[in-house]
This record gives structure tokens, sequence and C-alpha cells, in this order.
């Protein structure tokens, strides 16, 4: 498996979750990557991105609830979830922040927010 999220779990309405990812391709550190949600009968969605730089880009229904970050020396990615909210909920997955067709998906983690 070349890419590994995992922290998942079910919360309740304003609660906290991080997810980690561990990527084990090539050249991660020169990778932008994202953390991307699927909702049951959604299509999958870019949640936020961050560049081999540092620098985020977030959507706008999570901007100031979630935090992305990454740690190139062990080749991971984070996603800091707080105040979630019902809508959040879905299978979470890391990947490339450009996507090409035919990329691989690793298996995301389920993200469940209810009370």
């Amino acid at each position: 498996v070349q890419l590994q999220a995992s922290g998942g779990g079910l919360v309740q309405p304003g609660g906290s979750l991080r997810l980690s990812c561990v990527d084990s391709r090539s050249d991660f550190s020169r990778n932008a990557m994202a953390w991307y949600r699927q909702a049951p009968g959604n299509q999958r969605e870019m949640v936020a991105g961050i560049m081999s730089g540092g620098s985020a880009t977030y959507r706008d229904s999570v901007k100031g609830r979630f935090t992305i970050s990454r740690d190139n020396a062990k080749n991971m990615v984070f996603l800091q979830m707080d105040d979630l909210k019902s809508e959040d909920t879905g299978v979470y997955f890391c990947n490339n922040f450009v996507l090409y067709r035919g990329i691989r998906w690793g298996q995301g983690t389920q993200v469940t927010v209810s009370s």
C-alpha cells in the first residue's frame, strides 16, 4: 500500500480528530499533497492541500477548523480536524494535490460525525 491513511473514527459534533497519512512513494518531499473526502453518494472532493514548501489551501467549508501539515522526513501528511460537523462525515484519503488519470488511491479512513 503506497498511501495509508489512518486516524478516523466516530466523534460527536464539535469534536476533533487528527488524520495521518504515510506515503511510501518516491519524491514525497517534492510533491504537493492533499486530503480528499468522499461522502456517501457524493464525488470525492479536496478538503485541504499543502505545497512542498508548506503553504496550505483549504476548502471554504473547513477554513478555520482544519489544519493540514506535513513531515517530509517521515513522508507523512496530517489533517487536524476541529469543531467537526455532521457534513464532515465521509471517507478521507490522501494523495497528490494534482491528480492525473489512473492515479492510484490507497485505503481511506472513515470519519463519522454524529451524536
